[in-house]
């Protein structure tokens, strides 16, 4: 049975990955900003269902339990929300298209509190593309909610993220060996 696929971009936004965001990765985000485009623009390409899975956070917020952890970012109506670089191009070139999707998100995973599952599931798809950043946050626990809801992940190594190398080393080791994601692009 061919496996049908999605790619999740997570995250990938100027307060992540600008070198003035608010929590951001520096270097390593932006490192993989052509990686990202060029994934985004084959899935879309191929009629592949494309999600963009965007923390979404809002002006003096204080019950959100990430206000003890970080600072302000990702806040609704801020250029710190926008798609980093090249990619907040492909997206407006294309998100009037049916198999592109934008989905705001309020926790680490993108299935926490969002209709992501039953979006895949309707479109048959069991096989979960993962890029973006933090490698070893949002991305980790939206891999582990994949696993959990028996998708197939795939982690592109080369458009992935975090500001913590250590982490990011750590979370692509428990990809492989605790989720049995495939790893691909190292």
């Amino acid at each position: 049975m061919d496996k049908k696929r999605a790619l999740i971009n997570i995250d990938y936004t100027n307060d992540f990955v600008a070198a003035d965001g608010a929590l951001t990765c520096g270097d390593p985000g932006q490192a993989i900003e052509q990686r990202i485009v060029d994934l985004t623009k084959e899935f879309v390409a191929n009629q592949e269902w494309v999600v963009f899975a965007i923390d979404l956070h809002h002006e003096g917020d204080t019950l959100h339990p990430e206000t003890k952890l970080f600072p302000p970012h990702n806040i609704e109506g801020t250029p710190g929300r926008q798609l980093y670089g090249a990619l907040e191009d492909v997206y407006q070139d294309n998100k009037h298209s049916d198999n592109v999707y934008w989905m705001d998100k309020t926790r680490y995973s993108a299935f926490a509190g969002t209709d992501l599952e039953l979006q895949l599931r309707a479109r048959g798809i069991t096989e979960l593309h993962l890029v973006g950043v933090c490698t070893d946050i949002c991305v980790l626990h939206t891999a582990v909610d994949a696993y959990n809801k028996g998708f197939g992940v795939v982690i592109h190594e080369d458009a992935v993220a975090s500001f913590d190398p250590e982490g990011h080393a750590w979370a692509l080791r428990h990809f492989k060996g605790s989720l049995g994601a495939e790893i691909q692009g190292g």
